[in-house]
């Protein structure tokens, strides 16, 4: 482990961002480091188990110095579910003193980086693309629900300090390639865990070319790498977009020392880019455009957090402007927010989206979280999202490729995958207004505390409480109930959808769907399994949405141990967060020799986490040694039966001591 600085004492930016907000611990690679937390984010698919969270902890206004609940998930109201969920989250929101984002307002990461983003600022987020903040010079991290909930009541956040991964971008991309085909060109180069452990901070003159709605495109991506998060300097770039949204105020220049170094380096030449496309079912399948030119095209996607702004939306409508989409395409646009929308028509370019046969949905997630414009079974759906898990758009045997609006535009107008350089007409680039909308009235503002006290939270029908986790026990005997290989993703542990995300804070409800994507009988076996059970699992297991349910779920069906080779890193920290152990193998011939049905057993777990990084486990009357990555104190959050418990624990240790004194 080494320390992250240059010798010299020049600092990068994110070196600078973490020294200022560092509470405890020393930026050492791979220690645990706690940082203070300025501003949080939450969702709906999330925000529900935050808010109940929050209640379990007895909190009484949050203590950041912002916080904001935005709906943007969970839009579709075909039953009650949902806008009952919205009314309790609304009166949450008042009652614990955060901004709150209506539906339709917009999707939460470019609604903040409009409306509330400052550079130099912290934020943790209960969605894994909070990273897209760092488009402006935020340190802003992607968490676990009950991360956030600690945040706000004021704790801090604690991390292993990552190596910062400096990638230096030089020229300037050709036409027809934008945004985001550099961070596909980083997810071919280092696939879906070449971040895990890092800050992807980017810099180099190749900047000076784009806007800070690019660098949104690419600091949000950077959770599809497994990065901790991605981070830009605030430099002019940001300047112009904080003027543009009317926030100049705001603006504060943080730029890498001269001298500054990296722990790892990279570089992208953007003139070489050419466009590029990920293929089902991974973000990391990425090829070339032209290698898979002529596979027929159903659906064409264009929005969601991965190409939100409104040059993203604008491309598209000026390469369709006076054409006709083919005949077999499905052209369905998601403006990601009110203020996108309204310049989209103030600019016509809606009414050129409309006339060439898009459809126009509300502002938000929509079809990227599978609400709704699920496609057709296996028939290719070309989409500008960020993510293209098997299922995740709401049709379990999917055909989901990821590309740039320009590719996504091609496709619409051929019916087939084609690279967008060989439309045969010029490239279009848009001229977008100096000034974007502001539009805050769906944004309703804290309540001042006095007010805030008395208001009530709503629960409708589908509204349980956080259910309550026992300690881990010190000796266990349980069986495997599932194996599984690598690049297990959050949305197969736990799908989303419109089918699944309605249950999100009915907690014994939304437990039958634990792994339906892998093995649908999952669920009943983990109850005939009786109180505790274990799961194997390969490489990169978790990766994907910061979504806590894929923990909570399976722990509420009896789920105490999660063994793999490796972990991503926010599941691994919500598995912490609610009590499960999380075990490595040492030896790679152990998970091939563990089976599903298998008993594994462990004995005096308390002494072994409390003593060192090994584990003892026994199969079949053979040892084998396994570790752990847990920080004394998540050890001890582990033991407790997860952090609330163990928050508690803690205070009421201090009560009794405080009584004595």
């Amino acid at each position: 482990m080494t320390p992250t600085a240059s010798k010299d004492g020049a600092q990068n930016v994110a070196q600078k961002l973490i020294s200022e907000h560092l509470l405890d611990g020393k930026m050492t690679v791979g220690t645990e480091i706690a940082l203070r937390i300025d501003q949080t984010l939450t969702q709906d698919a999330t925000g529900t188990m935050v808010m109940l969270e929050l209640e379990a902890l007895e909190l009484d206004q949050v203590k950041t110095e912002l916080s904001v609940q935005y709906v943007d998930h969970n839009l579709l109201q075909t039953d009650e579910k949902n806008p009952e969920d919205h009314l309790f989250l609304q009166s949450a929101a008042q009652r614990f003193g955060l901004w709150f984002s209506k539906p339709g307002n917009g999707v939460s990461h470019p609604v903040h980086q409009a409306r509330f983003g400052r550079p130099g600022a912290t934020m943790v987020g209960s969605d894994s693309h909070t990273c897209a903040a760092g488009a402006i010079g935020m340190l802003a991290i992607g968490v676990g629900g009950l991360e956030v909930a600690m945040a706000m009541a004021g704790d801090p956040l604690y991390i292993q300090m990552p190596q910062i991964w400096g990638i230096e971008l030089t020229g300037e991309l050709p036409d027809w390639v934008s945004a985001k085909d550099i961070i596909l060109e980083m997810l071919r180069r280092h696939d879906v865990n070449g971040g895990v452990g890092r800050i992807v901070e980017y810099h180099g003159p190749g900047l000076a070319s784009l806007t800070a709605m690019d660098r949104h495109v690419i600091a949000n991506m950077g959770a599809e790498l497994g990065a901790t998060t991605s981070i830009f300097p605030s430099d002019g770039a940001v300047l112009e977009y904080l003027k543009s949204v009317g926030r100049v105020e705001d603006f504060r220049e943080i730029l890498a020392d001269k001298g500054a170094t990296y722990d790892v380096e990279d570089s992208i030449d953007l003139s070489r880019l050419e466009p590029l496309i990920a293929k089902p079912s991974s973000p990391g399948n990425v090829v070339p455009v032209r290698e898979v030119a002529g596979e027929e095209v159903y659906q064409v996607v264009v929005g969601s957090s991965a190409n939100p702004g409104l040059r993203d939306f604008a491309v598209v409508a000026e390469t369709l402007r006076g054409r006709q989409s083919s005949p077999q395409v499905s052209v369905d646009i998601n403006p990601t927010s009110r203020e996108i929308l309204e310049d989209l028509t103030r600019g016509g370019w809606l009414f050129e989206l409309i006339s060439s046969g898009a459809r126009i949905h509300q502002s938000g997630c929509m079809g990227c979280i599978g609400m709704g414009q699920a496609p057709a079974t296996g028939r290719n759906s070309l989409r500008t999202v960020p993510r293209n898990f098997p299922g995740r758009s709401g049709t379990k045997e999917d055909a989901v490729w990821l590309c740039s609006p320009e590719t996504a535009a091609a496709a619409a107008l051929t019916g087939v995958i084609t690279d967008p350089r060989e439309l045969g007409f010029d490239y279009v680039r848009p001229m977008l207004p100096k000034t974007g909308s502001i539009n805050t009235a769906m944004l309703l503002p804290p309540l001042p505390p006095a007010e805030a006290a008395k208001v009530k939270l709503v629960k409708g029908s589908n509204i349980s409480s956080l259910p309550s986790f026992d300690p881990l026990p010190d000796d266990l005997e349980m069986p495997v109930v599932l194996k599984m290989g690598d690049n297990v993703s959050t949305d197969e542990i736990l799908p989303a959808g419109a089918r699944v995300l309605p249950f999100r804070s009915n907690i014994p409800k939304i437990a039958e769907f634990a792994f339906s994507q892998l093995d649908d009988s999952y669920p009943d076996r983990a109850r005939d399994a009786g109180p505790s059970h274990l799961v194997i699992a390969g490489e990169n297991y978790g990766q994907g949405s910061s979504r806590e349910h894929a923990v909570i779920a399976p722990r509420y069906l009896g789920l105490r141990v999660v063994i793999a080779k490796s972990f991503a890193r926010i599941h691994w920290q919500n598995l912490a967060n609610f009590g499960v152990l999380a075990l490595e193998f040492t030896s790679p011939e152990d998970y091939e020799a563990i089976s599903q049905g298998d008993t594994v057993g462990f004995s005096g777990l308390r002494e072994a986490l409390e003593h060192g990084p090994e584990v003892e486990a026994t199969l079949g009357g053979r040892s084998i040694i396994l570790r752990h990555r847990l920080s004394p104190r998540q050890a001890a959050m582990v033991l407790a039966g997860g952090r609330i418990p163990y928050r508690i624990a803690l205070a009421k240790n201090e009560q009794a001591k405080n009584k004595q004194g």
